[in-house]
């Protein structure tokens, strides 16, 4: 019986939230925690699927049959996630017609390293290992599904640091031969020891956040240049204080941008140190500069969930 298993790694957007869609060159960081995929060949032409979260327990399972090439839900399972996971297997059999020729079916098994809520890439993880199963190529799997600029997608397929820069205008694309430009980088801060990971409690839809950006009719050029700016600035910044001014200065940019106030205002204005959002403002985990452990303060506000930057960040160092 074959028998596949394939791995992606979580994500963190540490710079270019938002204008990353524009072209502006963002900071990304795989994160320690990922999601396997497990499939094996059955003879019936059907796909059982099942999921299982980060204590081991299903959180979901569904049935698919296919028939002339064709993939169908069985009636049971008719949900929203069931649903969206009918749309990715479409997707990524119109990529790849050869998928399903066989005839034989598949028990698939996945298995996620992290809570759902965290916001680490439950559903990029789950594009690029369908994408490594199918044979095809995950950004287009991930434009024909959920969207977005594709840096999660980058972070699954690395173990280290990463910038990311779409080329969004056709003379750009035209001249790199590509839509975007990912390098695998060293980043290693020696002050890294006063990084910290604190989750708000609630997960952010990322869709919504980039459908609100989009509304949005704020002059980018110099904004882009600054945020180009300050992303190389803080993979070679010496010193916390310095690191400091760059979160404090790309907040204070992204909030004009999305007329939002930044999570330190709305949440920790007496914290003695920086705050930075990643990803999505208003949920997921937040980037935290401290001089001292604040692990007592954040829990004293009802935020447990507290990473220091080794263990949340994948690294080849």
């Amino acid at each position: 019986m074959k028998h596949q298993t394939f791995y992606s790694r979580g994500k963190l957007l540490l710079t270019g939230e938002y204008v990353v869609l524009d072209g502006a060159l963002a900071l990304a960081v795989p994160t320690k925690f990922g999601q396997s995929l497990v499939v094996e060949e059955i003879e019936a032409p059907t796909i059982t699927w099942k999921s299982f979260d980060e204590k081991k327990q299903v959180w979901f399972e569904a049935e698919f049959h296919f028939e002339n090439n064709e993939i169908s839900l069985h009636t049971q399972n008719d949900n929203e996630i069931s649903n969206r996971l009918l749309e990715i297997l479409q997707a990524a059999q119109e990529l790849n017609p050869q998928l399903l020729k066989d005839k034989k079916g598949f028990k698939i098994t996945t298995l996620l390293e992290f809570p759902k809520n965290w916001g680490l890439g439950t559903s990029s993880t789950l594009i690029h290992n369908i994408a490594s199963w199918a044979n095809v190529d995950a950004y287009q799997l991930l434009e024909k599904t959920f969207g977005g600029s594709g840096y999660d997608i980058a972070c699954a397929q690395n173990d280290s640091a990463i910038t990311y820069q779409l080329h969004n205008s056709a003379i750009s694309r035209q001249a790199r031969n590509d839509k975007r430009t990912v390098n695998p980088i060293s980043f290693n801060p020696s002050f890294k020891e006063h990084l910290y990971f604190v989750h708000l409690n609630k997960k952010q839809n990322s869709r919504d956040g980039i459908a609100q950006y989009k509304k949005n009719n704020f002059n980018l050029e110099i904004a882009l240049a600054e945020i180009d700016a300050i992303t190389k600035d803080m993979i070679t910044c010496k010193t916390l204080d310095a690191f400091d001014i760059l979160i404090e200065k790309h907040e204070q940019i992204i909030s004009e941008i999305i007329h939002l106030k930044p999570v330190k205002e709305v949440l920790f204005n007496d914290f003695k140190g920086s705050i930075k959002s990643l990803g999505a403002w208003g949920g997921d985990f937040v980037l935290v500069s401290s001089k001292t452990n604040p692990t007592a303060y954040f829990k004293n506000k009802g935020f447990d969930t507290i990473l220091a930057f080794d263990e949340m960040v994948a690294s080849i160092y």
